[in-house]
């Protein structure tokens, strides 16, 4: 087994990629021919450190859209291909995405409600497990997901959270999902008065598409990048910001201003000015409106995504 342990999220994938471009195995799946890696044990120390901030990956608005189609329990690909336009590549017939995280983890039976109610009712619990990969996935559609299980352990004071997939693509998918899980994972910590702990991300196969190992390789030539967290969720229960964000995130997509001052805390503001100035955006709307949002912003940690940056739509 391959084990990785780092501090950041660009250094976990500068570490990843670097390996797969030296010593992965040629491989020839459905999806164009890959470099692989088999058996891969990922280690992110801070799971805060979960954007990447370098030139090429730096997509908070993708990842910080995707995430909200998670949370919203959606499967519309509409949706989501508001912020990632590959998905539509992925749609099954009926607009929706099979593979969909969010309607297994918030549609019916709310099974990550239930998992924070066994964290919660359990110490030291080992069943607090989301299965994602189900029986019938692998029956025609033309998604599969990726993600095997969720496990989070609530251990002297803390949650750590163990992500089982199948199947990692580390150059597109692995900056998004480690963005999305460990938002999961201090979700869980704060509903359950915790802190956060080390997040691990167990791959059967990693890989690296050769359409993608230019793009690799430019990523890894912009050198180290600075270590900066996202700010910190704050304390308490967090879920009736969620339920809030969710619902002005659909105004937002559907063209109506929306008031962020309706969150008592400026990291959930924050986080809904940054899906804002990306629908303002893709509308090509007056540059000083989204200078405005801009300088509202109360953590300087996205800067370096708003400088500068209004070719923001995810390739």
């Amino acid at each position: 087994m391959t084990c990785i342990t780092e501090h950041t999220v660009d250094d976990l994938m500068r570490v990843s990629l670097g390996m797969l471009i030296e010593s992965g195995e040629p491989i020839a799946p459905r999806r164009g021919p890959a470099l692989e890696l088999r058996g891969v044990r990922l280690e992110l120390t801070n799971p805060m450190a979960r954007l990447s901030r370098s030139r090429g990956r730096g997509k908070v608005f993708s990842c910080l859209g995707e995430f909200v189609w998670y949370l919203s329990g959606s499967a519309d690909v509409e949706h989501v291909a508001h912020y990632i336009r590959r998905y539509t590549d992925e749609a099954e017939p009926d607009g929706t995405v099979h593979a969909a995280y969010g309607t297994r983890l918030f549609g019916e039976g709310q099974r990550l409600e239930s998992l924070i109610q066994a964290l919660a009712d359990r110490t030291d619990s080992r069943q607090a497990v989301i299965q994602l990969l189900e029986p019938g996935d692998q029956s025609g559609y033309r998604h599969v997901p990726c993600t095997c299980t969720l496990q989070f352990l609530k251990r002297e004071g803390t949650v750590d959270m163990v992500v089982f997939m199948r199947s990692n693509d580390a150059y597109l998918g692995l900056p998004h999902d480690v963005f999305a899980f460990t938002m999961l994972q201090e979700i869980a910590a704060r509903s359950v008065g915790a802190e956060l702990g080390t997040y691990v991300h167990m791959i059967g196969s990693l890989h690296l598409y050769d359409r993608d190992r230019e793009k690799a390789a430019e990523f890894l030539d912009e050198g180290w990048s600075s270590v900066t967290a996202m700010p910190a969720m704050p304390p308490g229960d967090p879920r009736p910001a969620l339920a809030r964000l969710v619902k002005l995130e659909a105004e937002i997509r559907a063209g109506v201003p929306v008031d962020v001052s309706t969150f008592d805390d400026p990291y959930w503001a924050d986080l809904t000015r940054l899906l804002a100035v990306h629908a303002l955006a893709r509308r090509n709307a007056d540059p000083e409106t989204i200078a405005t949002l801009r300088r509202e912003m109360h953590s300087r940690v996205y800067d370096v995504f708003l400088n500068d940056r209004f070719d923001i739509l995810e390739d």
